[in-house]
Formats: C-alpha cells, structure tokens, sequence
C-alpha cells in the first residue's frame, strides 16, 4: 500500500467540514504505540488546517530535571508540535517521576490523580488555542487510581466527552489489539472518530496486508482510517498524510446530537 499525500480534493472537503474548534481525545492500542508520535503529527495537520494548536497530556510518567524544571519527553514533544505556548502545569498537571504506571508512581510521591485539576488544565488551554490535542497515557485502560478512587485513563476520555483517535502500533499482534481496544471506547459510549496505522516495527512482515485488514475490521465497524504513518518521519512532515475529515466530520455531528466535542463537565 503506497503513501501519499491527502490531495487537494480531500482539502478542499475538509475545508467546508471545518468545524470553528477541535478538540480530540488520543489513545493507543498499548504502550509504545506512538501516541504522541502520533498526536505531534495531529497537531501540524490541524495547525496546517488553520487552527492555533496546543497539545495535552495529563498524566504522564517518567521525569528528567532539566534547565530547572522537570521535564517529560513526550510533554516537549507536544510542546513543539503545537502553534501557542502554554504552561507545563496545564499541558501535563500530573508528571511524576518514576516512569511506572502513574497510579504507582503517583503513590510512590504522595499524590493521587484527581479529575479536577485534569478539567482545570483543559479548559485553560481550549482558552489558548483553537485546537487542542489530548493524549492519553499507555493503553486505553491504565490505572490512575485504585481503592475507593478508582479510576482510569478510560474514565479519564468519558470525563472530557471528546472524540477519540486510535493509534495503532503496525506490529505483530495489532489486530487483536487493535479491534479489543476499538470494542473497549464504543462500550464506553465514546465516538471513535477514526484510526491512525504507525508503523512501527520496519521488520513487520506483511504490514501492508496487516493495514489492509484492519481497515476492513475497523471499516466494519464504521472506524474510518485516518492516515498512515511512515516509519520514522518527523511529525511536521509526516502531517501531510492525516485526512482530517473524518474527525470534522464527527465534531460536526456531535454538535447537531447535542453532545458538544469540547466538554461542559461541570464538577
């Protein structure tokens, strides 16, 4: 299956779909899929698109202290992926250190994830930004809490109500994977505006007919593929293979349904 560009045509639809604001909710099929590979290249596509930009991870483990401040790789990738410069502290409220699963390494340094600062910080930047790009952290269903709190990076999209993007890892085992995670957020009564395929293992054998079934499966399931990323191409490139239509598109009817793409979660 040959990479290229979205055409003009497609543009050119896009532009009439083009909804006033966007916000997205990005999962992935595991850890190390690419998520915020990923949600970089989201964010040059929709900054492409006409959009100030900005993304968000909320939670985020794993910490280096670095010029004074403690820093999250994936965090700066978001950062320099997006149009307008935003805090740390609403970009990524939550950044522990250890990098665990973040209800460990929450406990681990004496704090819980709680969903308010969470909501806080995303409404700040919808302030910010025309466009605003949620990541999420590991799979679609990683703990940030357990006991009587319990709660999840699953409850964490319900609570934001956005449109969610699928990232899935083009190796072996993503079928399953893929489809198991697609079941998961349509049970959740989220709107899975469609898939991204990253190819991240150049050694997959038959990526392309991997890719080939997965748009059948999820195609079935009315899941529309997104685009395709090559391996190793920076996001700011890569950006040029993301059809945004289909995540318009879902916006747009979210708005007619009443259900907003922008959450109006009251605490």
């Amino acid at each position: 299956m040959s990479q290229t560009n979205v055409t003009s045509q497609t543009k050119e639809r896009n532009a009439a779909l083009r909804p006033e604001r966007v916000a997205c909710f990005v999962t992935g099929t595991d850890t190390g899929v690419g998520k915020t590979h990923a949600s970089a290249t989201l964010l040059h596509a929709l900054h492409h698109g006409g959009y100030s930009t900005t993304g968000m991870k909320p939670v985020a483990s794993g910490g280096e202290w670095l010029d004074e401040r403690w820093q999250n790789d994936d965090v700066e990738q978001l950062r320099a992926a997006g149009s307008v410069i935003a805090p740390q502290e609403e970009m990524c409220p939550f950044l522990m250190r250890m990098p665990v699963s973040p209800h460990l390494a929450a406990a681990m340094e004496g704090m819980r994830i709680a969903p308010e600062p969470i909501l806080d910080a995303f409404h700040a930047l919808q302030g910010r930004a025309d466009a605003v790009v949620v990541e999420g952290v590991g799979g679609f269903q990683v703990p940030l809490d357990v006991g009587a709190a319990r709660w999840s990076t699953a409850d964490l999209a319900v609570m934001l109500g956005l449109p969610v993007v699928m990232v899935v890892g083009v190796r072996l085992g993503c079928l399953s994977h893929a489809m198991l995670t697609a079941e998961s957020i349509r049970a959740r009564g989220l709107r899975l505006a469609g898939w991204i395929a990253n190819r991240i293992d150049p050694d997959m054998l038959l990526p392309d007919e991997n890719i080939v079934t997965l748009i059948d499966m999820l195609g079935a399931l009315g899941v529309p593929l997104l685009g395709q990323l090559p391996w190793q191409v920076a996001p700011a490139i890569a950006a040029s293979q993301i059809d945004l239509g289909p995540l318009y598109a879902t916006i747009r009817d979210m708005e007619r349904m009443g259900q907003p793409s922008t959450t109006e979660y009251e605490n």
